[in-house]
């Protein structure tokens, strides 16, 4: 069965390679080898090679678990956590919307 390929924008493959070189810096400030945390995430060598990489077809659980391994795993929460623009955008919206008064039923 052939991998599908995926095709990021470059923005994003960027901030992908950068989260890569951030969990493999974070891999070697605790002094830990890619085998030590390969095996502890239940991968092998090649995969977290992929995922200090930033390759997008890596699993994102599979960076999660890097991540708990790293005891990072609580970062991966703020993930969208501040939504400005949504709430910017929900606001707007609310805020263009009239009250519309209901018509009652007379009996």
């Amino acid at each position: 069965m052939k991998s599908k390929s995926i095709i990021l924008l470059p923005s994003a493959a960027k901030i992908l390679a950068q989260l890569g070189e951030d969990i493999r810096l974070a891999r070697l400030r605790r002094k830990l080898t890619t085998e030590q945390v390969a095996e502890r995430a239940n991968i092998s060598r090649s995969t977290l090679w992929l995922v200090e990489k930033g390759t997008a077809s890596v699993a994102i659980g599979t960076y999660l678990q890097v991540l708990f391994v790293l005891g990072l795993e609580k970062n991966f929460l703020h993930i969208a956590n501040d939504d400005t623009l949504g709430r910017k955008l929900q606001d707007a919206d609310l805020l263009s919307k009239k009250k519309v008064r209901r018509k009652t039923k007379e009996a």
